[in-house]
């Protein structure tokens, strides 16, 4: 099961297919030799070109709101690569945006396993020193030394000539003496990706501070522009022309042009290097469970979680996907229609410790000729996990195996603590099966708690209640825990009300009542399971509410839950 667990890889991950790209470069060359191709092909499906993406990207950089510019344009202007900030303008609401900049972090994050992302904590110190340190006019952040040092760090070694003034050059610069403006080498022993030994030199032209990256070494030279001033030892002995020099011929004022000119070469490409955002050093957090990929075209899905008590430090935390078949891809296999999605979960602590995970292939089989009718419908998937009570995040991503497409869902969930002392409850899980299950079946199985199995209908991501269709049934299970037993009768005694109103129209639909007191010997737990049929019931949004009276203790507890009818 490795490779599911490489899943993880694709919390923001999903580039194009091979076969995809190679058939469009196949398409691209087809359409090269045809002329009358080019005119046929249908514009929707011609690529795009490097102008039209550009200016695509940029209409999507006019919908963020500011603090997504800001992010981008500020907070991770230097570090954040070409194929991250196109994919980040590529997604279409703040849900998918959050989601984005918290993996950003953690796939850079060198210590995944614990709750400090000492990366962040360091680059955003490094921007408030570059402010406060090597602002000239604009921020300090902004400047050439603010980027070099929130990018790379502290230098091993700075040589500061912070007021420029008599400089005599080291011989690889010519040789001689000259006055100069300010300026700062800063000396690292190693940066990766670039090499050993990497000295950059900042030079202040306009004595604001406002100090500027140089590649060339007479950028600093004060007298460069002045006649026969600051002239190096070959241009005093005749072996040079300073006229080489202001124009750049020969920029060191020696006398072997090639090794110069070689020398300006390797600066231009150092440059060119520093310039770039650098390598995500971190991209793990198990065995790989992240890469620097985006997820350009994610595959959706939806999340529900429940609980349900199981004992008194005992939490079961039921984990429900729903994933619509028509973004499954199928393909034919011995005369049925086969989709499979891997699915892969972990969770974690606020230390970082895992405390569970899970993997497993989902696969849908479906005769040809009920393909239509099943796209149209969706799929399932449950996973029970016992969690003792506390915050915790989880994980999960799915993979569709036949296709390209992918998706993450990542949320910090809190499992509650069912203390003994007050009146509580489990969700309210509105069910589209709600059934009881075969003695050997009890405790075990998808859906099963207890001696039921209990399907839910998951709300959607955007905020949608769950579905029924009035040819369905709405199935109500719910636990009520902690009830006190009268120390007289040494029974519980609690009425629950029932009330499912029309939320358009405010009005109660259906009311009903129901006492302990004719449900036989109970203790102090009590499982409520109510069915209806929809049937009668118009389409719209409703709300169903569930209020116990405890009448020993004189508490209350109201649930609730809305869903729509369709």
């Amino acid at each position: 099961m490795k490779l599911l667990r490489s899943l993880f890889l694709l919390f923001v991950t999903g580039c194009l297919s091979a076969s995809v790209f190679c058939g469009a470069q196949a398409d691209d060359k087809a359409a090269a030799k045809d002329p009358k191709a080019q005119t046929d092909a249908d514009p929707l499906k011609r690529p795009l070109t490097e102008k039209q993406k550009k200016q695509s990207l940029k209409s999507l950089y006019k919908e963020l709101n500011p603090t997504d510019r800001k992010w981008l344009d500020e907070d991770v202007k230097y570090i954040i690569t070409d194929e991250e900030r196109e994919g980040f303008l590529k997604l279409s609401n703040e849900e998918e945006r959050d989601a984005f900049i918290e993996q950003f972090w953690l796939r850079r994050d060198p210590t995944p396993d614990t709750p400090e992302n000492e990366f962040k904590e360091e680059h955003y110190r490094r921007i408030a020193y570059a402010n406060e340190h090597f602002a000239s006019g604009i921020p300090g952040w902004r400047t050439d030394r603010g980027r070099i040092y929130v990018v790379f760090g502290p230098a091993d070694e700075v040589d500061s000539h912070p007021s420029g003034g008599s400089y005599e050059r080291p011989m690889d610069e010519g040789g001689g003496e000259t006055s100069t403006y300010p300026f700062e080498d800063w000396r690292y022993r190693y940066i990766e990706g670039i090499g050993n030994e990497v000295i950059i030199e900042f030079v202040d032209q306009c004595m604001c501070n406002e100090y500027k990256i140089s590649i060339n070494p007479n950028d600093k030279d004060a007298l460069l522009t002045t006649p026969n001033g600051g002239l190096t030892l070959y241009e005093q002995m005749g072996q040079a022309n300073k006229a080489d020099r202001v124009t750049g011929l020969n920029p060191t004022g020696g006398i072997n042009m090639q090794q110069n000119q070689s020398k300006e070469f390797d600066k231009l490409e150092q440059y060119a290097k520093l310039m770039k955002p650098p390598a995500v050093k971190f991209k793990d957090l198990e065995n790989e469970l992240v890469t620097h990929k985006i997820i350009s075209n994610p595959m959706p899905f939806d999340v529900r979680t429940d609980f349900v008590k199981v004992t008194s430090d005992t939490v079961l935390v039921p984990l429900t996907l729903q994933i619509k078949n028509k973004d499954i891809t199928f393909v034919s296999k011995d005369g049925i229609q086969r989709g499979t999605v891997n699915i892969f979960g972990r969770v974690t602590t606020l230390t970082g410790k895992i405390v569970q995970t899970f993997e497993e292939p989902v696969q849908i089989d479906v005769p040809n000729e009920l393909l239509a009718q099943k796209v149209e419908q969706s799929s399932i998937y449950w996973k029970a996990l016992p969690l003792r009570s506390g915050r915790y995040r989880f994980d999960v991503v799915i993979k569709d195996v036949n296709g390209d497409r992918s998706g993450i869902w990542s949320r910090g969930v809190m499992v509650p603590d069912f203390a003994d002392d007050k009146l509580n409850s489990s969700s309210m899980i509105l069910a589209d099966v709600m059934e009881k299950v075969p003695a050997k079946s009890i405790g075990a199985g998808s859906f099963v708690i207890g001696d039921q199995k209990v399907r839910p209908r998951v709300d959607s991501a955007n905020g949608k209640p769950a579905a029924f269709k009035r040819d369905q049934r709405l199935n109500m299970w719910m636990q009520i825990y902690n009830l006190t037993v009268d120390e007289k009768t040494k029974k519980p005694s609690a009425t629950v009300e029932y009330n499912l109103v029309n939320m358009q129209t405010n009005k109660s639909v259906v009311t009903s009542t129901d006492s302990t007191d004719q449900m036989g010997n109970i203790g102090d737990q009590l499982t409520l399971e109510k069915s209806m049929a929809l049937n009668s019931v118009e389409p719209g949004l409703y709300r169903l509410t569930v209020k116990v009276n405890d009448k020993v203790s004189n508490q209350t507890l109201t649930r609730s839950a809305p869903f729509q009818v369709e």
